[in-house]
């Protein structure tokens, strides 16, 4: 049974990462996929990889702190393809700094992805939603959000947001059928915590109570799991995807 069969989905920040996995989990549940990034050949690079292997998708450059882009975006593939079922707003970055050495302008490009970003992906869909009767909104928040990190009072603080806005979003649009969730990675196997150093990566796996660090399929999966009818009563919720870390 595919879940998500005949539905179209829209994953932001679809180019690599999580946001790659959960285009090709979404795909191989039978969405149509519209894999969107500001990084246009990235985009449509990830998309191509679905199309080669069967499955429809296609790509749409999108600068998510631009309402004009998000706008695009989301009437673009309504008018393609007639509806809209899933949006997963998991666009972001990281500028990591400690706040003595974090600049302004740091700070507010990481808000301006994160948060914005999810803002403007989750009122633009839930328009059209509202609209068709029908939707699932999908936001990725983060475990930092909850616990906070050394070096991410921008990160952590974009993610926190995230979660207050999934759940008041929740609260104004569930009744025109519209369902808004947030999940929360943990230490997940990206190419951003390749990057980390080998021991803090060690350190941190160790305290995972499931004893290793996700894979990106992890996450992909639990936004399978809300964006389909597998969570028909389910909407405000964050779910903690981290292996029991921070419980």
């Amino acid at each position: 049974m595919e879940l998500l069969n005949g539905q179209v989905a829209i994953v932001t920040g679809g180019s690599q990462g999580i946001g790659r996995e959960i285009g090709q989990v979404f795909a191989e549940q039978g969405a149509t996929v519209v894999i969107s990034d500001i990084n246009e050949q990235g985009a449509e690079a990830a998309a191509k990889e679905l199309r080669d292997a069967g499955f429809n998708a296609k790509s749409i450059k999108c600068d998510v702190t631009e309402a004009a882009d998000v706008e695009n975006l989301v009437s673009q593939t309504m008018n393609e393809f007639g509806r809209l079922d899933v949006m997963v707003n998991n666009a972001g970055i990281t500028r990591d700094a400690t706040m003595r050495k974090m600049t302004i302008e740091e700070f507010n490009q990481v808000i301006q992805v994160h948060l914005l970003g999810c803002w403007l992906g989750t009122k633009t869909a839930a328009d059209y939603m509202r609209e068709q009767g029908s939707g699932s909104i999908v936001n990725l928040s983060s475990i930092s959000g909850k616990v906070g990190n050394i070096g991410q009072t921008n990160y952590a603080a974009a993610k926190a947001g995230i979660v207050g806005l999934t759940k008041s979003a929740a609260k104004e649009v569930g009744f025109k059928g519209v369902r808004v969730n947030a999940i929360q990675p943990g230490l997940i196997k990206t190419a951003m915590t390749a990057a980390m150093p080998a021991d803090i990566f060690a350190a941190r796996e160790k305290e995972i109570p499931l004893g290793r660090a996700g894979d990106p399929r992890d996450i992909a999966n639990a936004a399978l799991f809300l964006g389909s009818e597998l969570s028909s009563y389910i909407t405000g919720v964050v779910l903690e995807v981290a292996g029991g870390r921070h419980i």
